[in-house]
């Protein structure tokens, strides 16, 4: 009796211990503003996924007066949510040390937009006489578009993100992205279409997430960690009850509504950006090696990067994610 009293007293001094111990504190960097397409990992916070994974997650939002990129390097974050791949690209040629593990979107969100009727498909957009893209645009998917699908550098106008052109003219097509300004143009009265360049051949990831090296060379279980509970976050934001990442996401940024939030997301869903493609078997945040070097060889012969500029073996680690992660999460929410 007495022995098995000591064995619980020892018990109960390893529970009091475990129960102090700190969780790992990770820093994530969002692009943007808070908002939708956020919404899986502000899920994991308020759910307490990611203290379920031993994790005490901040979530820094981008933002105008922001640029939460060179936090990467700087050790200021840990986690990064970027944009598409050409930004580990050029991160790779400059020798900065960061590396992508896992694409949230299967498909880039960048779009263009017309009125509803103008043109028949993305091929007539070709005979627009007019198309606002940004400087940005101009020296990426512009470029490839124009190489590659028949545009020419005669239709293009600057865009300064700003819908006012766009609405006085009818024969006005522009970029856009398609969670947003089309809500925007509808919200003007203006009912447009919207073309995917994802579905035209523009093959990147959208939403990638980076972060530095010498963390996933030193510190693997973390990577892993955040990615999963990151992903489950995804998953019971996409399929589960919402109300409380929606709550979080206004509290960030109070220009959010649930009325807009819902908009977003139902844009999301009918663009099929972010379950769809790989992810359908192998689970959100899923990248495969080959079609990064396929984007990569459409970026050389675009012109958009050179050849022989990026060693693609620093660019992704797909190690973290393709094992379909969350894939029960989503057949218990969605009886499928």
């Amino acid at each position: 009796m007495k022995r098995m009293t000591s064995l619980f007293a020892a018990v109960g001094l390893l529970l009091a211990a475990g129960s102090s111990w700190a969780a790992d504190k990770v820093v994530f960097g969002t692009n943007w503003l808070a908002q939708g397409g956020h919404g899986g990992f502000y899920q994991a916070v308020v759910d307490g996924t990611y203290a379920k994974y031993g994790l005490d997650v901040e979530i820094k939002m981008g933002g105008p007066q922001v640029n939460t990129r060179p936090m990467l390097p700087a050790g200021r974050l840990d986690f990064l949510m970027g944009g598409n791949l050409l930004l580990a690209f050029d991160n790779v040629r400059n020798g900065i040390p960061t590396t992508v593990v896992a694409a949230i979107f299967q498909k880039d969100p960048q779009a263009f937009m017309a009125h509803k009727g103008q043109y028949a498909d993305f091929a007539a957009l070709t005979k627009a006489p007019s198309v606002l893209v940004s400087k940005d645009g101009q020296f990426s998917f512009w470029q490839w578009m124009v190489t590659r699908l028949g545009f020419k550098d005669e239709q293009l106008r600057p865009y300064g993100f700003n819908l006012a052109q766009f609405l006085s003219d009818k024969s006005m097509v522009q970029q856009a992205y398609g969670t947003a300004e089309p809500l925007y143009a509808a919200k003007e009265g203006a009912e447009v279409d919207v073309f995917l360049l994802a579905d035209q051949g523009w093959s990147t990831y959208g939403s990638i997430i980076e972060t530095r090296s010498e963390l996933v060379e030193n510190n693997p279980d973390l990577v892993q960690r955040f990615l999963d509970a990151s992903i489950e976050g995804w998953n019971n934001y996409l399929y589960g009850d919402r109300a409380a990442a929606y709550a979080a996401i206004i509290a960030a940024n109070p220009e959010m509504t649930v009325e807009k939030l819902d908009a977003e997301m139902a844009q999301f869903d009918k663009l099929e950006i972010i379950d769809s493609g790989e992810a359908v078997e192998k689970g959100i945040g899923a990248m495969s090696p080959e079609r990064i070097e396929a984007f990569h060889d459409l970026a050389v012969e675009s012109k958009i990067i050179e050849a022989g500029a990026v060693d693609l073996s620093k660019v992704a680690d797909t190690r973290f994610v393709n094992k379909g992660k969350g894939l029960d999460i989503k057949a218990k929410l969605t009886g499928k």
